[in-house]
């Protein structure tokens, strides 16, 4: 299968941008990320840059490992990487959230920790997949329960799902600035509209700058 894709990562009304995305195509593997730096916490943006550096490292080294494996031993080793960057910088407590989508052939390996999200809709509008977001209450806030964090004594554990994907397929991973700027039925319905994955993602930019104030960060693929 073909996969058509396009990114964005905005500031929206922040002063910087703790969001942070890749994506790997290696032909027979295509490979989508995107990390959202935790607010609370210092240095989110290293946070995020950190992960998503880990995992792209890794998965460049690894490329024809089971995906399954493959996304338990790349968040292992950036969890590693994120207490080492953080005993770099006297031991910061930063943290980040993580989705991702590895797609080998008709099969998406999919895994999130935090309230970073992953959405698959059929090409007539059906959701076949949404994450579930990592949250909890705490104090009457909607607070995370899940994510990466430094010098926290443990490794973060992804929830990983596998789902056929076919042709017409559409996949977004976003961070909860985007999502939380849109109408859950604007979202799917525009992820359906029969447009280039670029200008989709130019309206969801659009309605993120007039009803948002988060970072906000997309990746959006057709499948073909």
């Amino acid at each position: 299968m073909k996969i058509k894709y396009a990114t964005i990562s905005e500031c929206g009304r922040r002063s910087n941008n703790e969001d942070a995305f890749d994506v790997m195509d290696y032909g027979n593997r295509w490979i989508g990320i995107v990390c959202d730096g935790l607010g609370g916490h210092p240095m989110g943006e290293v946070a995020s840059a950190s992960v998503v550096e880990s995992v792209a490292r890794y998965f460049a080294q690894n490329e024809k490992k089971d995906a399954e494996k493959a996304i338990k031993e790349a968040c292992e080793a950036a969890s590693k990487d994120l207490d080492t960057k953080a005993d770099q910088l006297n031991r910061v407590n930063m943290g980040t959230t993580l989705v991702m989508a590895c797609i080998d052939g008709n099969v998406a390996t999919i895994t999130h920790i935090g309230d970073s999200r992953c959405y698959v809709i059929r090409r007539n509008g059906e959701l076949v997949y949404q994450t579930r977001d990592h949250t909890k209450l705490s104090f009457g806030l909607e607070v995370l329960d899940k994510c990466f964090i430094a010098y926290t004594g443990n490794i973060a554990i992804p929830e990983i799902v596998q789902i056929e994907i076919e042709a017409g397929d559409r996949i977004l991973l976003c961070s909860d600035g985007l999502y939380k700027s849109i109408a859950p039925e604007i979202l799917k319905a525009r992820m359906v509209d029969n447009k280039s994955p670029q200008v989709i993602l130019d309206t969801f930019a659009f309605l993120c700058e007039k009803n948002g104030d988060d970072n906000y960060t997309g990746i959006f693929a057709i499948i073909e």
